[in-house]
C-alpha cells in the first residue's frame, strides 16, 4: 500500500505535469497522463524501443521520463521508483544498457533487447502502448489551434484596423509605427502558426520521429535564393505556447 507521503508526492507530480506549459505542448497538461500502474516487461521494453525510435538522433538512449511518457505515466519519483526494479532486471539480463549523456542517466536496448521486442511484437505481447507523446503533442496543438483560430484572426484584424486608422489620420510619431510594426508582425506570425497546426502539420505515425524540418511540398519549385528565408520564417511554427495565451 502506498504511504501518505507517496500519495502526496504523486499528487504533486500530477499537479506540476498538468499545469506547466512548454514548447513541446506537453500532452499531460490536461491530465491525460496517469499515475503508475504495474505493466509487463514486454510493454516496458516496447516503450523503450518506441522512445528510441522517436529520438531525433539515433543511438542517443532515452531517459526515464521518456520511458514513463511512452507508457502513459506521469513522470516523477513515484513512477521512477516503481519502474526501476524492471529496468535493473533488464540490465542484468543484457536487454538494456545504461550510460550517461551530458551527465544524465540514459538507457538503450541491446541487440538482445531488440530481438526480445521483435518477438513480443510478433506474438502480440507488446500490444497496449498508449498514444505516443509526439502524437499527443500534435493532437493538442491541432485542438488548441481550432479553439483559438477565430480569436487570432480577430486580433490581426484589430491591429490592421488600428494601423489603417493611424495611416488615414496621419501625424503619428515614429515610435507609434514601430510599436504597430511589432504588433502586426506578432499577430501575423501567431495566425500563421495556428493555421499550420490546424491544417498543415501532418499527423505523425509511430514509424519515425516527428521533427519539423521546415520543408513543404513545392519547395523544389521555389527560387533557391529565397528558400532559405522561407524556411527561416517557418522556424518555431509548432510552438503554440507563443500564441496560446495571446
Amino acid at each position: 500500500m502506498p504511504s501518505s507521503k507517496d500519495e502526496r508526492q504523486q499528487r504533486g507530480s500530477v499537479k506540476r505535469a498538468t499545469s506547466t506549459g512548454s514548447p513541446r505542448v506537453r500532452g499531460d497538461r490536461d491530465g491525460e497522463l496517469r499515475r503508475f500502474e504495474p505493466v509487463t516487461d514486454d510493454l516496458v521494453l516496447a516503450a523503450v524501443e518506441r522512445a528510441e525510435r522517436h529520438r531525433e538522433r539515433e543511438d542517443e538512449g532515452v531517459m526515464m521520463s521518456d520511458i514513463a511518457e511512452h507508457l502513459g505515466f506521469v513522470h516523477g519519483s513515484w513512477t521512477t521508483r516503481r519502474l526501476r526494479p524492471q529496468i535493473e532486471a533488464f540490465i542484468a539480463a543484457g536487454l538494456l544498457v545504461r550510460s550517461r549523456r551530458h551527465g544524465v542517466v540514459i538507457w538503450g536496448l541491446t541487440s538482445s533487447g531488440r530481438r526480445r521486442v521483435e518477438r513480443a511484437n510478433r506474438s502480440g505481447a507488446s500490444k497496449g502502448l498508449p498514444e505516443s507523446p509526439q502524437h499527443r503533442v500534435w493532437r493538442h496543438a491541432q485542438a488548441l489551434a481550432a479553439e483559438r483560430i477565430d480569436g487570432l484572426r480577430g486580433q490581426l484584424r484589430g491591429v490592421l484596423t488600428e494601423t489603417a486608422g493611424a495611416l488615414d489620420a496621419g501625424g503619428a510619431r515614429s515610435d507609434a509605427w514601430f510599436a504597430l510594426a511589432e504588433r502586426l508582425q506578432s499577430a501575423c506570425w501567431q495566425l500563421g502558426s495556428a493555421m499550420y497546426c490546424l491544417s498543415e502539420w501532418v499527423e505523425p505515425d509511430d514509424a519515425s520521429p516527428d521533427i519539423d524540418d521546415r520543408k513543404e511540398p513545392g519547395d523544389e519549385k521555389r527560387d533557391p535564393d529565397e528558400l532559405g528565408g522561407v524556411r527561416y520564417r517557418r522556424g518555431g511554427r509548432r510552438n503554440v505556447w507563443k500564441w496560446a495565451d495571446a
